[in-house]
């Protein structure tokens, strides 16, 4: 289940079946792929990167797959697996559930064997990878759901449903910021959808709805960097809390909010710095672009949290690609800054 390839239609090669057992197994995970349909194989994928997830659209010949403990052992992206079969069937077992899906939604986990078996003809499928880190849902509640067929025609099934099919059909006509922000979205649905089949969601145990709180609390920082309006009590009205709760929510986490917000803003400006293909635009305008409002105060921001001067990092990043290329080109593609921020203590005490 939820097999992705982003490469060449497979249709193009002779071997298109092998070719397409090994480059699921490196660009996925380790599986064993078999069919009946070698001869006449036929896939196709549409992939979308949305930041917190990926979502993609696989469409192929039937075929059975089967992941074991040692395949689990060789490469394991710790994801969880949504798939929604739009088209044909799928029978799929894990953790002693067996369900056969059509129709309906599904959920997997990369980090326990599996066996899946598409059945009659071609089979189409939409699958959301999730990290399982990012679901704000514990993980041995989250067990309980695994090979087990989901309806995805009411409530919440249907609602995420039928927006992950529409991200499919209008997300390649979005900005890679917009489709970030369509991520955190797909998330919350699919954490809702999935708190639904627990039980009700106003049961859930009390830490993980504060984590859940707090996660969405972080992505929605980060898609929205670029306004300077962003505070504490912005942040707060959008979450109908109060200040208060806000800092309370966030007082175990390593930063205060106003320092998580600055730190995400002075990386993205950073890492805008060392592009060569920004390198027209004022250094000015990156800072405007993450939300610092004064040359003065974002070029104060920048040096204190790393040591040099925005023009300065934008000079020294663009040069040393430049002199790499001169030594060995192959051994010198990306260029990194050799640390990160640093923040005073004044950054980690309640604002």
């Amino acid at each position: 289940m939820g097999l992705l390839v982003a490469s060449e239609a497979v249709e193009a090669r002779k071997d298109r079946f092998d070719w397409f057992c090994e480059a699921v197994s490196s660009d996925v995970m380790p599986v064993m792929l078999s069919t009946r349909h070698a001869a006449d194989f036929r896939a196709s994928i549409t992939d979308l990167d949305l930041g917190v997830v990926r979502l993609s659209a696989l469409a192929c010949s039937p075929v059975l797959s089967r992941r074991t403990s040692t395949h689990v052992r060789r490469g394991d992206p710790e994801h969880l697996q949504l798939a929604l079969v739009t088209q044909g069937a799928v029978r799929i077992s894990q953790r002693g559930n067996e369900s056969l899906v059509a129709g309906q939604l599904v959920l997997t986990d990369t980090s326990r064997p599996s066996e899946g078996e598409c059945t009659g003809g071609q089979v189409e499928t939409v699958v959301m990878q999730i990290p399982r880190h990012a679901l704000a849902l514990k993980s041995d509640r989250v067990d309980r759901l695994l090979a087990r067929g989901l309806a995805a025609d009411v409530a919440s099934g249907a609602i995420l449903a039928d927006f992950l099919k529409t991200l499919l059909t209008h997300g390649p006509q979005c900005r890679p910021e917009e489709l970030r922000g369509m991520g955190s979205v797909a998330l919350d649905l699919a954490t809702a959808f999935l708190a639904q089949q627990l039980g009700d969601p106003g049961a859930a145990p009390a830490e993980a709805r504060a984590q859940e709180t707090v996660q969405r609390i972080h992505r929605f920082i980060e898609n929205n960097l670029g306004d300077p309006g962003l505070t504490p009590q912005v942040i707060a009205d959008r979450h109908n809390m109060s200040l208060r709760q806000l800092y309370n929510l966030f007082g175990d986490q390593p930063l205060t909010i106003s320092a998580r917000i600055r730190r995400s803003r002075l990386e993205r400006a950073h890492a805008d710095l060392a592009c060569g293909e920004l390198s027209g635009q004022p250094v000015q305008a990156i800072a405007a672009r993450w939300g610092f409002s004064t040359a003065t105060g974002f070029s104060r921001a920048f040096r204190e949290a790393y040591g040099i001067t925005p023009t300065e990092h934008r000079a020294s990043s663009l040069a040393a690609p430049r002199h790499a290329k001169h030594r060995n080109p192959a051994r010198h593609t990306h260029h990194r800054a050799p640390f990160g921020p640093k923040f005073t203590a004044e950054d980690t005490t309640p604002e």
